[in-house]
């Protein structure tokens, strides 16, 4: 359903599930200039909150190191990165999906470390 999603806005899926060692982003895509590290949060209910809201510190933290490793490897420049969510909200009665656009960025503290 997310890929779904990102495709119907004319954003294009490279990679699902990107892995390098313990760090891993669940979709890498191509929207225009932008390379976009996509979290997807699935869940069924909003009783603990909206899915975007469960991306936690430690999660972001993996997604900005998994970034980093690709970009490193795949010679991207810091300032075309973008990091997205695609919440999956699935009740069983009906399933409601959304994209947000640059949903975070990266700590200050880990800018210093990020090596694109």
């Amino acid at each position: 359903m997310a890929e779904d999603l990102l495709s119907s806005k004319g954003i294009k899926i490279l990679h699902k599930n990107w892995r390098k060692g313990k760090n891993e982003v669940d979709i890498i895509a191509k929207d225009k200039d932008f390379t976009v590290f996509v979290e997807v949060k699935t869940r069924s209910t909003r009783h603990f909150g909206n899915p975007t809201e469960m991306v936690s510190k430690k999660q972001r933290i993996n997604i900005l190191k998994a970034a980093n490793i690709y970009c490193l490897e795949n010679t991207i420049e810091i300032l075309s990165i973008r990091f997205d969510i695609v919440s999956i909200l699935d009740t069983g009665i009906a399933t409601e999906a959304e994209h947000i656009e640059d949903a975070f960025y990266p700590f200050t503290n880990q800018i210093k470390n990020f090596s694109c």
